[in-house]
């Protein structure tokens, strides 16, 4: 039995009907950039969400980068963000200008918040949380935080759509959410997509003028914007997407609750779920010392896995010019050394579930 670690064409079948009917919809309606499926796609997702007002833009990078943008944050200021992100929620700081300073993750991989008020400085101007692989972080404390020095709050939601911490969505917590919806997301478009959420009118109308050119009213530009929008049909697909999301999400949980239940190898570490916190499982994250020979025996079994993610940003080529060394964060490089993604996905069979199982269990 073959078993990538991801198959985006089951949740395409899931739904085919439904998908084909809304792509000649909207193919037929003459109308494919901001148009009525992105207005409608962006107030179901903010209900959906508990947010007031949702923005569709290009991506889930454009959404980071352009959030710290509208917020007036870049040169010779400080974002405080966890050291064991995927590089782009980085580069929404770097972009604008402004330096990540790095803290260390817990143990349920987001941010360690006992962590966060010693990186502070009177450069600091934000925190930029990422609810890491599906599971909420916890924003009570960042949020304390926050208004004891002042400080925006950015969510990076593109791994999280709808996981809360104290039944609050994740994306409503700080000034903005940014989201995701590349097609490996548990909300995800058949290309990339992206999303700011916000309470603020004032925010969300200037992203919608700085999406589109800077523009308010066409052929009168007012700042200089850039081009982030999020297409019709992409939205359209979305839109389809949205209204399963419960069930989809219902669907990875169980998967999920197999593995934590079945899985029993004194060679690896199970993932943990924080009380008070939901985990919408992005992807299910094991680790062991033992990954490169674990790799290797389910490669001959014919089981993909995937590692999310291998050098931490600070380690990385793009990010040396921050002169950050090797063994400053000593718990994010852990991780980055023992973590391992392995099968998930909607539509994934009992029979693949078992599979998986059994073969980790007898490594």
């Amino acid at each position: 039995m073959k078993i990538k670690p991801n198959r985006l064409d089951r949740g395409f079948y899931l739904y085919q009907e439904e998908f084909e009917r809304k792509a000649l919809e909207v193919l037929r309606s003459g109308w494919y950039v901001l148009g009525e499926e992105v207005s409608n796609f962006e107030k179901e997702f903010a209900a959906y969400t508990g947010g007031q007002y949702c923005v569709g833009l290009a991506s889930g990078l454009d959404a980071l980068w352009i959030a710290f943008r509208i917020l007036g944050i870049g040169e010779g200021d400080e974002v405080i963000v966890q050291g064991n992100t995927y590089i782009a929620s980085v580069m929404g700081i770097t972009i604008n200008g402004a330096t990540p300073v790095f803290v260390e993750p817990d143990e349920y991989y987001n941010i360690d918040t006992d962590k966060i008020e010693e990186k502070i400085t009177d450069k600091t101007k934000a925190i930029l949380v990422v609810h890491l692989y599906g599971q909420a972080s916890k924003m009570d404390t960042v949020m304390e935080i926050a208004n004891k020095y002042d400080l925006k709050v950015v969510e990076d939601c593109a791994q999280s759509h709808g996981a809360c911490f104290n039944g609050k969505m994740t994306g409503t917590f700080g000034d903005i959410g940014c989201f995701s919806f590349y097609p490996s997301k548990n909300l995800g478009a058949f290309g990339d997509g992206g999303a700011i959420v916000t309470n603020d009118a004032r925010i969300a109308k200037d992203v919608k003028v700085f999406r589109n050119y800077g523009s308010e009213k066409r052929y009168y530009n007012c700042v200089v914007g850039t081009n982030s929008r999020l297409d019709e049909i992409q939205a359209g697909f979305l839109r389809v997407r949205l209204s399963h999301i419960a069930e989809l999400e219902e669907e990875k949980k169980q998967i999920c609750m197999r593995y934590l239940q079945e899985l029993k190898n004194d060679s690896i570490q199970l993932p943990k779920i924080r009380d008070d916190a939901t985990h919408i499982w992005h992807q299910f994250v094991i680790r062991t010392q033992k990954r490169q020979e674990l790799i290797d025996y389910l490669n001959e079994k014919e089981i993909g896995t995937i590692i999310h993610y291998p050098i931490p940003p600070h380690l990385s080529e793009a990010y040396r010019y921050l002169n950050i060394q090797k063994g400053s964060l000593p718990i994010t490089e852990k991780y980055a050394d023992t973590v391992l993604s392995i099968p998930l996905y909607n539509g994934m069979t009992e029979e693949e579930q078992t599979y998986v199982i059994n073969a980790i269990n007898d490594f």
